[in-house]
């Protein structure tokens, strides 16, 4: 079964945002950029599923600036076989991902389509659902776990207040929540071994797909500064302060 995974180039979680002065948008000059921590987790579903002889082949595939290649390559080393990058410089919005996604699903016919729940730069938790529409396939959201079996993979889903499972018949998307899985590091020699394995460059027009912004950016500001908090003396003290001070009692 060939398994596609779509990874996604965002700003490194450990790095502290900067607005741009004009607030324009987020300042991205020298900021480290790194794979999504979702996709790194639907990479790592992957492998595990190639490691367990349920995938024979991992597709990786990511739509953005050539700089993204590092992602892809990233992708490679930590187990994937081969990369397709959709590039472009446009700012690329959930639905025209989704778009340029399903061609490569059509193109490509996987078994099992994998992807972040969601990107921690725009926090969209769209293109899988939008993906799963214009593909026509069944989907199982925000999976916890997952475990193919023939031609269905049932997904656990983590809901409010609970646990779902789910049984898909495949071909289906999956898109992946925190607790699915630890991803790995890559090693240094599989780094080097990545370097030689397969990445077709494509574009949106390849695909016959539009990418132009449907969305104006209008301002960006950081989040206000929260009040550190203050240590009370007794239940008594802590009770009057919510009553009288915070007033949520």
């Amino acid at each position: 079964m060939k398994v596609l995974v779509a990874v996604k180039r965002v700003i490194d979680y450990n790095v502290k945002i900067r607005v741009k002065a004009d607030h324009s948008d987020v300042d991205l000059t020298n900021v480290k950029m790194a794979m999504n921590p979702f996709c790194e987790i639907a990479v790592e579903e992957a492998v595990r599923l190639k490691e367990k002889g349920v995938a024979t082949e991992i597709v990786a595939v990511t739509i953005g600036p050539k700089a993204a290649q590092e992602q892809l390559r990233t992708a490679l080393a930590l187990g994937a076989d081969r990369a397709v990058h959709v590039e472009t410089e446009e700012r690329v919005e959930s639905l025209a991902a989704a778009k340029l996604l399903a061609k490569v699903v059509e193109e490509e016919q996987p078994g099992l389509v994998i992807l972040g729940k969601q990107a921690i730069d725009t926090d969209n938790n769209q293109t899988g659902q939008m993906l799963a529409a214009l593909a026509g396939l069944p989907q199982g959201t925000f999976a916890s776990e997952v475990q193919v079996d023939g031609d269905k993979v049932q997904v656990t889903r983590e809901i409010d207040g609970g646990l779902q499972t789910v049984e898909l018949t495949l071909p289906a998307i999956v898109t992946t929540d925190l607790r699915l899985n630890e991803p790995r590091y890559a090693k240094l020699p599989d780094i080097m071994k990545a370097k030689k394995k397969p990445l077709d460059v494509k574009t949106p027009a390849d695909y016959g797909i539009e990418v132009a912004s449907k969305l104006t950016l209008l301002k960006v500001e950081s989040p206000a500064e929260r009040k550190g908090g203050i240590k009370v003396g007794s239940v008594d003290e802590l009770v009057d302060k919510l009553k009288n001070e915070a007033k949520v009692l």
